[in-house]
């Protein structure tokens, strides 16, 4: 194999692993995080149901 081929060869691997990755990227999904009126995750599924993981609480500055 000369060098132009394996060159011409690897880069199309390249190419094809980033388009790859790209559509794993755009077809990712959000986590609905406030989606419920809390500032963290509540789990859907499993045996901690409904519970709310990183919830977290910003002291009120507005006291007067």
């Amino acid at each position: 194999m000369d060098r132009h081929t394996f060159m011409l060869k690897r880069y199309a691997e390249e190419q094809n692993h980033k388009k790859k990755i790209q559509a794993l990227w755009r077809a990712r999904q959000e986590v609905d995080v406030n989606g419920g009126g809390t500032s963290g995750y509540v789990v859907k599924n499993g045996a901690n149901t409904g519970r709310v993981l990183a919830h977290h609480t910003a002291k009120s500055t507005n006291n007067w």
